[in-house]
């Protein structure tokens, strides 16, 4: 199995879902939708679509697909999120198997791609599954603290020097 990524580096950890009997097209959306996003973040989104409480925004595959609340054209592909999550799941403990702290993971790289198409066994004819390729990179990135509050710690600083000198 060869992956599309190939820079990986210590803080990283990968897993692969490979044959899955999921549709591409549902399967792209759902990767550009999570991309860069915290793992934690797209586990609950990827649960909430499971349970149609949440609809997968449509960019690329949309003909005829209805809006949605919120978004504008969107679906809820239950199968493809439920497959997706068990590869997240794996990268995310494969980072933990490494010694990453789990809270902290980022998608870096999830990419879809056409499996092998057999035909449907049986008396129905000329019709090919589905399947895709999963490719997920989760990355453990630390969280710099936030600027607001380093500059007032340095404006307190400031004004009890100051105070400190008029005295």
């Amino acid at each position: 199995m060869e992956y599309a990524f190939n820079n990986m580096k210590e803080n990283m950890a990968k897993a692969y879902g490979s044959n899955l009997p999921i549709s591409t097209k549902k399967s792209v959306e759902i990767a550009n939708n999570i991309r860069g996003w915290n793992v934690q973040k797209a586990k609950t989104y990827l649960e909430n679509v499971i349970n149609k409480k949440q609809a997968v925004k449509m960019n690329r595959y949309n003909n005829d697909t209805a809006h949605k609340k919120e978004i504008a054209a969107g679906k809820y592909p239950v199968n493809a999120a439920k497959d997706i999550l068990m590869v997240l799941k794996s990268a995310e403990s494969n980072a933990l198997n490494k010694g990453m702290n789990t809270k902290d993971l980022v998608i870096t790289h999830i990419s879809a791609h056409i499996a092998s198409r057999p035909w449907h066994y049986g008396r129905k004819r000329r019709s090919k599954m589905k399947r895709s390729h999963i490719q997920i990179v989760v990355e453990e990135v630390k969280k710099p603290k936030p600027k607001k509050l380093e500059e007032k710690k340095i404006k307190e600083e400031k004004d009890n020097n100051k105070k400190e000198s008029k005295k």
